[in-house]
């Protein structure tokens, strides 16, 4: 079993519920890019084992929703 550190669970906390909420809003007004990107955002910590790749990647995917509306 891997060890995880604190910053990658805190990390995967953090963009797993950002994701959740944008899961949930795209699902809702039926926009799917949002949806999959909320997706992407509660899926991807599992795959990634660096803590400074977890941070990366939920901030581009963050960013991702913010910028293209």
């Amino acid at each position: 079993m891997p060890a995880f550190s604190t910053a990658e669970l805190l990390g995967g906390l953090i963009f797993g519920s950002i994701g959740f909420v944008a899961f949930l809003y795209g699902k809702r007004q039926a926009v799917r890019r949002p949806m999959f990107t909320g997706l992407a955002l509660m899926v991807y910590p599992y795959f990634v084992a660096d803590a400074l790749a977890v941070w990366g990647i939920g901030a581009a995917l963050t960013a991702s929703l913010l910028l293209f509306r």
